[in-house]
């Protein structure tokens, strides 16, 4: 076993503080990749406080990886010591389903294997990325281009994936309308990837706040849904809304602005059930979905894309020693757009 630093959760209720966790030995078809950024994602704070559930302590999240491979096992054939390697959120799945066959390991139907907190095929309690090391199978590390600036990659393994695969699979392009609801760390992306593709892209806010930005980003349009006026503007309006939000939303109200056909689609988890009128959906033949992550596959494909139109989050680098803080401030909205973790300061 490999003895580690990392920052890490003890309980539910207490800060993180600094510790030590367990990486397995290097297996024949294993990857050590010493991090460099580890990005904090809303879901972290979710999983150490226990809101979605128990969890067994210490407790290392983390899902947002980028750093060096230092050391391969002998059967690796993907990836050499000395690359750029990512790891999102997941490390493993069952490689037989029917989802993992498609390339769509997210789904698999047998269950994945979280980055942090879930069990690993040894038993143990898999361990993400606020730590200095991670070994990882060969086929869940990607590969992170030269092109996208390192400190800023890691977000794109979690917020990035998360906006990009329903806006690809849902077509966003030329002649399509989309709204992203939300402006924060995966509504920023969601913009990004939308204008890239294409698309006429509209952000759907609280308050007008944050409509330099939006423009800034790739918006062309930017309007505040604490304005009532702005769901009669817009009724009819969208080919494609995602929701990139956490809280619960007046669904309703949303799906009035789809066109004929047109599809929302939820990437946020709000903590309460949602609500809604079926015939918002009967009468205009549109479609309510949900979409997680990517498969290892269409990540690689989403890196490749952000190398190629210059993409990459907007991030405030912090060292380890501001995570307690940085995660009082995710939880007030106060950061633009993700926090990253400069892992040198914990060796």
């Amino acid at each position: 076993m490999l003895t580690v630093n990392a920052f890490a959760a003890v309980s539910a209720t207490e800060p993180l503080q600094a510790t030590t966790i367990e990486r397995r030995d290097l297996g024949p078809r294993d990857v050590l990749i010493e991090i460099a950024y580890a990005g904090i994602c809303h879901s972290d704070i979710h999983t150490v406080r226990g809101d979605w559930g128990p969890q067994t302590y210490p407790l290392a999240p983390g899902h947002e990886i980028v750093g060096i491979v230092t050391e391969v096992g002998s059967e690796v054939t993907r990836h050499a010591v000395g690359d750029r390697a990512g790891v999102g959120c997941l490390v493993n799945s069952c490689g037989e389903c029917t989802s993992c066959r498609a390339g769509m390991e997210q789904y698999c139907l047998v269950g994945i294997t979280p980055t942090y907190a879930g069990v690993d095929a040894d038993g143990t309690i898999t361990q993400g990325g606020y730590s200095t090391h991670i070994v990882v199978t060969e086929d869940f590390v990607l590969r992170i281009p030269k092109g996208i600036p390192f400190e800023t990659a890691a977000p794109l393994l979690c917020a990035g994936i998360t906006t990009y695969s329903p806006l690809h699979h849902w077509g966003a392009g030329p002649g399509k309308s989309v709204a992203i609801v939300g402006l924060g760390g995966l509504g920023h992306m969601g913009v990004k990837f939308a204008h890239a593709m294409g698309a006429e892209v509209t952000v759907l806010s609280q308050s007008l706040k944050k409509r330099e930005d939006g423009l800034r980003l790739g918006a062309d349009h930017y309007y505040a849904t604490s304005d009532p006026d702005t769901f009669a503007a817009l009724a009819g309006k969208f080919d494609l809304i995602v929701n990139t939000v956490s809280a619960s939303v007046d669904m309703n109200a949303y799906l009035g602005l789809l066109k004929l056909d047109g599809t929302m689609v939820n990437v946020g988890v709000p903590a309460e059930p949602l609500s809604l009128n079926a015939f918002n959906l009967i009468l205009g033949r549109r479609s309510l979905a949900g979409s997680g992550i990517g498969g290892i596959g269409e990540t690689q494909e989403m890196l490749d894309f952000c190398a190629e139109h210059g993409i990459s989050s907007d991030v405030e680098v912090i060292g380890v020693q501001q995570v307690n803080e940085a995660y009082e401030r995710v939880l007030a909205s106060d950061v633009r757009y993700r926090f990253v973790i400069d892992v040198a300061t914990m060796r």
